[in-house]
């Protein structure tokens, strides 16, 4: 399968600078492998402090933010 990089930048909302972006493939395995989920999964507010641990998400859904 190809990858629609530029496509996909359209759609990432991280602002951490990376060669990541817009690979979503190796994004989301970069960020699996840390216990965390990528920019795209959090709010704009949330995402610039790059906290992206699966705790941080669990407390956004109980909080009904996601």
């Amino acid at each position: 399968m190809e990858c629609e990089k530029e496509k996909n930048k359209k759609f990432c909302n991280c602002t951490y600078s990376c060669g990541k972006k817009g690979k979503c493939c190796e994004c989301l395995r970069h960020h699996l492998q840390n216990r965390e989920l990528p920019a795209c999964c959090f709010p704009k507010d949330v995402e610039k402090t790059y906290n992206r641990g699966f705790e941080k998400f669990a407390e956004l859904v109980e909080e009904n933010k996601i």
